[in-house]
């Protein structure tokens, strides 16, 4: 399915619109991606591509309005609880955590990062707003420590899981997370994932609702996101394709969860803002220029200008910078080469320096259930392309890449 609008003051050639259709065909004709569907737009003109079925063995063909596991692409969405409390004036940058998450008070801090567990000094000062906010309060997934005693910890005690339901309740995960010590001084080193799950513990405790009520509330549903939540209500189950983590060693597809009595299948009882939405390619593309128009949708104010600035502007230390930079070059091997962006904002990537087709500025992020979703101020341009295939393989990476590539490629003014 494609939509094609006439008006072409936004800038996509003819020419560069079928080669993005010929490459996204050209992947699922490869066998690797049973499907896909993107949406792409520029001022007023807006695209569609649907292409493929739903499993990897036939059946019904990927639509428009299928239902897609979002995992780490939940992050700069979910973001936008904690935006709305800093801008009420509800949560400060440089608040110390403590007062609503009494477990990370009086935090201890590895001497070193392979260290044993209980070999530590106390925290230099307490973790704060900001702190979660930059991913950088201490604790998180490291990919250059696998195997070290803390990194065994975090997997035994649960507290990062590749299940949709195997965290428990916010309650109940906080627990373990209070019985760890830190990998780092708060404030001293970006690391990824646990921190978007602890926000979305505060920003319940701060409200008083669930972090996903409250998100309701006050992102989805004045955006019109009516497709977006962490579990697909079961009238709406048919429109979840299985997801794929296609063995490594033989691309023999292996499905990680499956729709019907699935993990998205019934509410969660842990919400996670770092990885548990479930959306599809509309919502997130009125997320994403909600944010390019600067916090305004449909003429109404959903953030403020100021707080879209901040998120979407690079908070790393050049320090903190080049280390995130380090890993993701230097693990390439493990993420197919996504993630090599430089800069990072809250929740999201922020482009720091131009190694590809998009330039300095671009925000978003990719999750590992194969799916992208950016914006590019400088353009004008949103793009979100979403798979049922995991990051056990290359393809979907390569899939991402080439969406990007054929996108700003398309661009003609």
């Amino acid at each position: 399915m494609s939509l094609n609008l006439t008006d072409q003051r936004s800038g996509f050639s003819e020419a560069g619109l079928r080669r993005i259709r010929d490459v996204l065909a050209r992947h699922v004709g490869s066998g690797r991606i049973p499907g896909l569907v993107a949406l792409f737009s520029r001022g007023d003109e807006t695209h569609v591509e649907a292409v493929g079925t739903m499993r990897h063995d036939g059946g019904a063909p990927m639509r428009r309005d299928t239902i897609f596991r979002m995992a780490s692409t939940s992050k700069p969405v979910t973001m936008a609880a904690a935006m709305v409390l800093l801008d009420e004036c509800r949560l400060r940058l440089d608040d110390p955590v403590e007062p609503w998450l009494p477990e990370l008070a009086d935090r201890r801090v590895l001497k070193r990062i392979d260290g044993p567990l209980d070999d530590t000094v106390p925290a230099r000062r307490p973790i704060t707003v900001r702190d979660l906010l930059t991913s950088t309060f201490g604790l998180g997934m490291d990919l250059t420590a696998l195997g070290t005693p803390i990194m065994d910890a975090v997997f035994e005690r649960g507290v990062f899981s590749q299940s949709a339901t195997g965290l428990g309740t916010p309650d109940e995960w906080m627990g373990r997370l209070g019985t760890l010590p830190l990998m780092h001084q708060p404030g001293e080193h970006w690391q990824y994932q646990i921190s978007n799950d602890v926000l979305g513990v505060l920003v319940a405790r701060v409200t008083g609702q669930s972090f996903e009520s409250f998100l309701g509330e006050r992102i989805f549903g004045p955006l019109g996101m009516k497709d977006t939540g962490f579990h697909v209500p079961a009238g709406q189950i048919d429109r979840l394709p299985p997801c794929y983590t296609p063995d490594p060693q033989t691309g023999e597809f292996t499905v990680w969860d499956e729709a019907a009595g699935g993990q998205y299948s019934a509410p969660a009882k842990f919400q996670s803002g770092g990885g548990g939405l479930v959306s599809t390619v509309d919502d997130y593309h009125a997320y994403f220029r909600m944010l390019l128009n600067h916090g305004t949708h449909g003429g109404e104010r959903i953030l403020s200008r100021p707080a879209v600035e901040l998120m979407t502007t690079n908070c790393l230390t050049p320090d903190q910078q080049a280390a995130r930079s380090d890993l993701a070059r230097n693990n390439v091997h493990i993420s197919f080469g996504q993630g090599q962006h430089g800069g990072w904002g809250y929740g999201m990537a922020v482009r720091t320096y131009r190694g590809d087709y998009a330039p300095i500025g671009q925000f978003g992020w990719d999750g590992g259930t194969g799916t992208t979703a950016y914006a590019d101020p400088r353009n004008g341009l949103v793009g979100v392309l979403l798979t049922q295939v995991g990051l056990s393989l290359p393809a979907p990476a390569q899939l991402i890449h080439d969406f990007w590539t054929t996108l700003y490629q398309a661009i003609d003014d």
